[in-house]
């Protein structure tokens, strides 16, 4: 955990230092329709909402009276009616689980998620698969595939034509666990070109995939240096990795959150000194083409989602203060704020997530009191 408080105090010294007033564009609606999620014996808590071959799955947990949690998963064909998905934990701390993250590949749908517990109260992390008879069920592993000594954070799901990939950290800095199925993940670790080494340390956060191989999003902090670069890993095959750098020099505090494919070509998102920035990958280097808004340091701060919805890209977003909503018609140069149904404020156990797919955007709002799920239509 120290790197990553180093990196948070190191971000507000930069941004106090250098931030400036960035002119924010006039709202815009996008015509917000709430889907209610059955009752299923608590209040639903929502993390994140994927689209799977031909439905949607929303993930997260029913939290009771006395605010003890177990994992949830709702299925909707169309966005707007939903049901209660049968969820099957194995494990103590899967029978308190809080889904946070699925992904979806050929109709197959995974998910992780954790429960914090023990003596340090580390995060007791699973992943979960949903097998033929529509059941997610919690999969066994070790303790110090996802925890352990060397432990510091999973990250983000994603699936591809090469399977599934888990990005995170650890001791010795960014790195994957992959499986071709998500039925056993392995864990690839040390692994030159994406670990860190004397060049500096790495910090992952995203993935996505690429043809049959992957790209790894995050930050560099170079030897020498106390503020971030943008950074991207990009591997055929998940086991060799290949570090891509930024266009140019920056002495901002810079690092990359969530990427998406905007008409085959990875565009991400993230910090950008004062304000969140959106980079593009031509070709081999991280290249800027546009900035939104503003942030200040907290544990809040960072984009959580990027989406492409028809047209245009759709960004979620914490900005120390609360959470809204970004849209982007030109790939990612100009944008304007969208005003979420729900307001989400800069709290513990909250979210605010999009995702995309059978022309309907979807959004999964926590405000911590309880989870929403909202839809729009955005087209073939």
């Amino acid at each position: 955990m120290g790197r990553l408080l180093a990196g948070v105090v190191v971000s507000l010294l930069l941004v106090g230092c250098s931030a400036v007033a960035v002119p924010e564009p006039s709202p815009v609606p996008f015509g917000w329709q709430e889907a209610a999620l059955p009752s299923s014996g608590g209040v639903p808590v929502v993390r994140e909402a994927v689209w799977c071959g031909d439905g949607w799955f929303v993930v997260g947990a029913v939290r009771d009276a006395a605010g003890e949690t177990r994992p949830a998963v709702w299925s909707s064909v169309d966005g707007r009616s939903w049901s209660v998905v049968p969820v099957a934990p194995r494990s103590y701390y899967g029978e308190r689980s809080v889904l946070v993250m699925a992904a979806c590949r050929a109709g197959r749908l995974a998910a992780v998620g954790w429960k914090r517990g023990g003596a340090h109260a580390y995060p007791r992390t699973a992943s979960w698969l949903r097998a033929a008879d529509g059941v997610l069920r919690e999969l066994p592993a070790p303790f110090e595939l996802y925890g352990g000594p060397q432990a510091m954070n999973v990250s983000r799901l994603d699936a591809g034509d090469g399977g599934f990939l888990i990005s995170g950290n650890r001791m010795s800095g960014a790195a994957v666990w992959w499986s071709g199925d998500a039925s056993r993940f392995e864990l690839r670790e040390r692994v030159a070109g994406l670990a860190s080494d004397g060049s500096g340390e790495t910090w992952a956060f995203d993935g996505v995939g690429v043809g049959s191989g992957w790209l790894v999003v995050g930050g560099c902090l170079p030897a020498g240096r106390i503020d971030r670069d943008v950074c991207g890993w990009r591997s055929a095959d998940g086991v060799s990795w290949e570090r891509l750098i930024a266009e140019g020099d920056s002495l901002e505090y810079e690092e990359l959150h969530r990427v998406a494919l905007v008409d085959g070509v990875p565009l991400a998102v993230g910090f950008r000194g004062p304000v969140f920035g959106v980079w593009r990958l031509e070709p081999g280097r991280w290249r800027p083409v546009g900035s939104f808004g503003s942030w200040r340091p907290s544990a809040w701060s960072g984009v959580h989602s990027v989406v492409v919805a028809g047209s245009r890209l759709v960004v979620s977003a914490g900005d120390g203060a609360g959470y809204a909503l970004w849209v982007s018609s030109d790939g990612g140069v100009s944008w304007a704020r969208v005003e979420p149904p729900v307001a989400v404020g800069a709290r513990p156990e909250v979210a605010l997530s999009v995702a995309a797919g059978g022309g309907r955007l979807v959004l999964v709002a926590d405000d911590g009191v309880t989870g929403r799920v909202h839809t729009a239509d955005i087209g073939a």
